[in-house]
């Protein structure tokens, strides 16, 4: 009776020294969570299981489409991975990106690793905590998400012409989700939708700059990361947003009643 005593004592006495240990690592900020530190091994090999039994235990739970074989299903998630996944994950041939050299734990590369496909769509859908894996469900429909899952299944056996190809008879970044209404990223990709409001922001070619309209004048935000604003004419009210466009159509232009406004050398190149 003694001996079971002693030993939850020292089974108790082992806990609480761990839980007070654990509890002064976080308190104190002993743990690195930077992404360029990796883990220790415990506390990936911990990580790692808790990750796999969490996904194996949830996906077991679904019910795969039968025709996940499918050409066009296979076709159209094409699109989307190449938009949505190959910046992370890789396509046949592609080397490392930035994005995915940055990342901890490091992405799998999806083009050699394949993914069953309850499991590709459980994680496509839900995401994965702290990993930099996003929960599309949030925005993406269940049908385009098994497309991307059954594209998966063809991925690992496809070189960089193949992939191409694929990508290439795809509709483009397209899933239903709200940011595109609905609409295809297809044949008109690089077209940006916006809202109407008191200040739109559209895109140009300034190689990733843009132009933002609003009451106080026109600002132009440039591929060197300067602001230009330009105030409104004097007495002049901002104009209308149209309501076909979508776009705030306040301009810069000058009243067709006067003279053109000289123009003004910012230093910068407006050529388009």
């Amino acid at each position: 009776m003694k001996s079971n005593r002693k030993m939850w004592v020292w089974l108790g006495a082992g806990v609480g020294s761990i839980a007070v240990a654990a509890t002064a690592t976080v308190a104190l900020g002993v743990y690195n969570v930077a992404a360029d530190e990796p883990h220790s091994r415990a506390v990936y090999m911990l990580l790692e299981m808790a990750r796999e039994r969490s996904i194996e235990v949830r996906a077991a739970k679904l019910q795969v489409p039968a025709n996940l074989n499918d050409a066009e299903r296979i076709r159209q998630g094409a699109g989307n991975y190449n938009a949505m996944c190959v910046a992370c994950h890789l396509a046949p041939g592609a080397a490392a990106t930035e994005l995915s050299k940055g990342l901890y734990p490091v992405p799998p590369n999806l083009s050699k690793q394949p993914v069953a496909p309850a499991e590709a769509f459980w994680v496509i859908k839900h995401g994965i905590k702290a990993s930099g894996m996003p929960a599309w469900g949030l925005s993406m429909d269940d049908e385009f998400i098994w497309n991307m899952a059954a594209f998966l299944q063809e991925l690992p056996k496809l070189d960089k012409a193949g992939y191409q190809a694929l990508v290439e008879s795809s509709d483009g970044h397209s899933h239903g989700g709200g940011e595109t209404d609905g609409h295809s990223h297809g044949e008109d990709a690089g077209t940006d939708h916006h809202g109407s409001g008191e200040e739109a922001v559209m895109g140009d070619d300034h190689g990733g700059s843009g132009m933002s309209v609003g009451e106080q004048g026109t600002s132009h935000v440039h591929a060197d990361g300067k602001t230009h604003t330009h105030a409104p004419e004097a007495g002049k009210q901002p104009a209308t947003p149209s309501p076909e466009s979508g776009h705030d159509q306040r301009s810069s232009m000058p009243n067709k009643a006067t003279e053109p406004a000289p123009k003004v050398d910012d230093g910068h190149d407006h050529q388009h």
